[in-house]
C-alpha cells in the first residue's frame, strides 16, 4: 500500500553504502521513517532531493511489519538554503526538528505542530536566529499542548511535560548571547 504526504526532513541517517533512512515529520501521518534505496548513489533519483529541513511531496511503499517503509518519490517544494547560512542558523533549525522528534509518537499526525515546524523553519531561512524565535516556538509548544500557563516560563513547562531538553538548548543558549 503506497502513502503520500507533505513532510520535513527532520533526520538523515547513513542506512548502508548506497542507502539512508530518512526521518519526517509528515502533515498527514506524523512521523514517519523511510529507507531510500540507493539515495547515495550519484545516479540516484533521490540525488539533491534529500537533505536536512526540505519540505517535500513523498510517495512511500508501506512495510508489511514495522515501521520502516521505503522511500518512492520525492518532490521537494522548498530547499531552504537560507538555514545553511551560519552555524547558529542550521543549529536553530536542528534544535526545532529535535524537539519534534522528542514530543513526536510514529505515525501520530499533529497539523498544529506540522504548521509550527513549517513557520518555524521558514521564519530561520529568511531572518537571523533570535532568543525571541526561539522562546515564541518553545511558547508556541506549551499552547498547542495544552500546557501553556503564566506562571511559569514556557521551558520549564516543556521540560515538566516531556523530561529533558534537547541536549543542544545550552550550545544554541550560548550562541544566541554572543
Amino acid at each position: 500500500m503506497q502513502e503520500k504526504s507533505l513532510g520535513i526532513i527532520l533526520r538523515v541517517t547513513r542506512l548502508t553504502d548506497t542507502s539512508s533512512i530518512i526521518r519526517w515529520w509528515t502533515l498527514e501521518h506524523g512521523l514517519v521513517e523511510t529507507v531510500a534505496k540507493g539515495a547515495r548513489r550519484s545516479s540516484s533519483p533521490f540525488s539533491g532531493k534529500i537533505d536536512l529541513f526540505y519540505r517535500a511531496n513523498l510517495t512511500w511503499q508501506r512495510a508489511k511489519s514495522g515501521t520502516l517503509h521505503t522511500l518512492k518519490e520525492v518532490h521537494v517544494e522548498n530547499y531552504r538554503e537560507g538555514l545553511r547560512r551560519t552555524y547558529t542558523t542550521t543549529l536553530m533549525a536542528a534544535f526545532f526538528c529535535a524537539w519534534i522528534e522528542k514530543i513526536s509518537e510514529p505515525e501520530h499526525p499533529d497539523a498544529a505542530t506540522f504548521d509550527l515546524l513549517n513557520r518555524g523553519l521558514d521564519h530561520l531561512s529568511e531572518k537571523e536566529p533570535t532568543r525571541r524565535s526561539m522562546h515564541f516556538f518553545e511558547r508556541e509548544l506549551t499552547r498547542i499542548h495544552g500546557v501553556n500557563d503564566t506562571s511559569a516560563p514556557s521551558i520549564q513547562r516543556l521540560a515538566e511535560l516531556f523530561g529533558h531538553l534537547p541536549a543542544m538548548r545550552e550550545e544554541l543558549m550560548q550562541r544566541l548571547d554572543r
